[in-house]
This record gives C-alpha cells, sequence and structure tokens, in this order.
C-alpha cells in the first residue's frame, strides 16, 4: 500500500502516509476466519454495490463477476482522477490565492468543489463517458495553464501538480 495511491485514496489517507505494516492485513484475514465472519464482509460489500448500482439485484451474483469487477475498475479511475483534480485545486487556491484565476475557471468551483463521492453519480454509460471526457479535458486545461506564461511560478511547484500530471 505505502506505493499505492489507489488504496491511499480509497482509504483516505494522506499521500505522505506510510501505509500498515503488511502483517496486518493477514490477522484480519485470520480473525475473519477463525470467527467464521468471512460472508459477512462479502455480504456488506455487495449490498453497497446494489446500492451504488454498481450490481443489479437479480440473486447472489458470483464474486468473480467481469461486470461487477469492470463496474468498480471504471468508477473507481473516474473518481482518482476527479479527486485528484479536486486535491490540486484545492491547493492552488491555498498557494495562490490571487494567482488562481488566471489558471482556473470558474464553472471548476462548482464541478470539484466537494469531493467526488458526494456527487450523484450518472446512471447510463453515455452520460458517464461524457463526465469522464469533461473531468480529462479540465485535468489537461488545467496543465495547460499552468505552463502557460501567466502562472504563478508558485502554482507549477505544488506537489499536487506533479502528482495530476501522473494521474
Amino acid at each position: 500500500m505505502r506505493g499505492r495511491i489507489d488504496w491511499k485514496y480509497a482509504l483516505g489517507l494522506e499521500l505522505t502516509d506510510p501505509g500498515f505494516h503488511f502483517s496486518v492485513l493477514t490477522e484480519f484475514r485470520a480473525r475473519l476466519v477463525a470467527g467464521k465472519a468471512e460472508h459477512l464482509l462479502l455480504d456488506r460489500m455487495l449490498e453497497r454495490f446494489k446500492a451504488r448500482d454498481l450490481i443489479r439485484a437479480r440473486g447472489k451474483p458470483p464474486t468473480d463477476s467481469t461486470h461487477l469487477l469492470a463496474a468498480v475498475h471504471d468508477r473507481h479511475l473516474l473518481e482518482l482522477v476527479a479527486e485528484t483534480l479536486r486535491a490540486t485545486l484545492d491547493d492552488l487556491a491555498a498557494t495562490v490565492p490571487d494567482g488562481r484565476r488566471q489558471i482556473t475557471q470558474p464553472v471548476w468551483f462548482k464541478r470539484y468543489g466537494r469531493r467526488i463521492e458526494d456527487y450523484r453519480r450518472p446512471k447510463r454509460r453515455e452520460e458517464r463517458e461524457a463526465r469522464a471526457i469533461a473531468i480529462g479535458l479540465d485535468g489537461f486545461t488545467l496543465l495547460d495553464a499552468l505552463e502557460g506564461p501567466n502562472a504563478p511560478a508558485a502554482a507549477r511547484q505544488q506537489p499536487m501538480v506533479g502528482t495530476l500530471r501522473d494521474v
């Protein structure tokens, strides 16, 4: 987990968090098996997937379902990019409050003012793809603006700008 930004994001940890020792997962798994509670965790995950429309209630789906894995993967990537963009904009607002108008667009504050999981997700594939394209374009627009001559130098040197480039 120490080198996985996606797990740190999923667990709500800071990017600089060293993570936990590998033995924690083994101990947790052993306690689940010893208490015969391994299905409780799986059932809870499936309930949450159903609540977020990642799977349909057509009986108990298999845990290795390609559809389930693909839906979780797509959602994860979209949230990763959007949350990275939001965090970058937050850092820029704190670092260069006066210069942010030169590198941002006013509509971004509405789009990225809250954490991405606080928004309703589009149900239809076309709407999800449109949102993904909009987030990607916003990210590239921000990175292009940061490379422009009017961008404050302090903005370019923000660590989250480098993370946005990597993501």
